[in-house]
């Protein structure tokens, strides 16, 4: 297990020899309640599905498994989508686990992916190290994870913008959970292009911004589109950091390798005129690391 996080990544895919299969393991904070959660993305892990529920419970020690196999990669192969219980009790409506000192409801059973992104987990502890007394944007915020991150290391007012309504709402009660000054926080239920460029229009700015959008590019076929939505929030986030101000910027979208990531960011970083400095990469958390290297995100200063 990795330490300091009540939720870890187990299987991985192809990087550990199952293709088309995602475990990630969840422990309550209290220790109440253990949660491992289960993805079968492809028909040979399928046809294996009861041999590794069995062989996962009894190596973990864990006695509930839970189905996420809602994903429409499946379609491509033919199973239908599915959840369920596939052992032990069901999941609770949410559970609360502790990352590196900061707690998070997880909604196992309707929540994105798995419940939780562990995959952004050493990126969260880096934002939360370069947030004191800043003003933080966090836009596609979900339920909170950088917004949180950021609360936890000071920042002096967090503005956090996603369109779903639900999402923000276990973002606020992640917020109070965690005992973290409610008055710090904004949540805007909006959609993130427009309000970025709102929020310029207004004249607000910023120490540190964080783009952590969905995923633009399902498919090859989707690449030029993506290329552009891409290059539009990192456009609007240029423009609205202040002098030496920081952007975080993320992509997950598979079909969209990190080179031309960071030509669409380099580009716009040109088109909005402002001369930037290479801060390092960020990627995924040591136990989803895949070859493929979905998640790719950069880390940029401002001059």
């Amino acid at each position: 297990m990795v330490r300091d996080t009540g939720a870890t990544r187990l299987i991985f895919g192809e990087v550990d020899g199952l293709p088309g299969l995602i475990v990630d393991y969840c422990v309550a904070d209290e220790g109440t309640h253990a949660q491992l959660v289960c993805q079968f993305m492809a028909t040979g892990v399928e046809a294996w599905k009861e041999a590794i529920v069995q062989a996962l419970t009894g190596a973990t020690g864990c006695p509930n498994v839970y189905e996420r196999s809602d994903v429409s990669i499946r379609q491509k192969e033919g199973p239908e989508q599915i959840t369920g219980i596939l052992a032990g009790d069901a999941p609770p409506e949410t559970l609360i686990t502790n990352e590196c000192g900061v707690r998070y409801h997880v909604d196992v059973r309707n929540g994105h992916k798995t419940g939780f992104y562990v995959d952004q987990r050493d990126n969260r502890v880096l934002v939360q190290q370069h947030t004191q007394d800043h003003d933080v944007l966090n836009c596609f915020c979900y339920t909170g994870g950088f917004s949180l991150a950021a609360l936890k290391g000071g920042a002096a007012r967090v503005v956090s913008v996603d369109s779903s309504d639900e999402a923000l709402s276990l973002a606020r009660a992640n917020v109070k959970a965690n005992g973290f000054d409610e008055s710090k926080a904004e949540w805007l239920d909006a959609d993130a292009f427009k309000t970025l460029r709102h929020l310029y229009d207004e004249g607000q700015r910023f120490d540190l911004i964080v783009l952590d959008p969905p995923k633009f590019a399902p498919s090859k076929e989707s690449v030029d589109r993506a290329a552009r939505a891409y290059k539009d929030i990192n456009l609007s986030g240029f423009k609205l950091l202040r002098p030496g101000g920081l952007l975080f910027t993320y992509s997950c979208s598979g079909a969209i390798d990190l080179d031309l990531f960071q030509k669409i960011v380099a580009g716009a970083a040109a088109d909005a005129r402002i001369l930037k400095r290479l801060g390092g990469r960020g990627s995924s958390a040591a136990d989803c690391v895949s070859r493929r290297r979905i998640l790719k995100g950069l880390l940029l200063q401002i001059a």
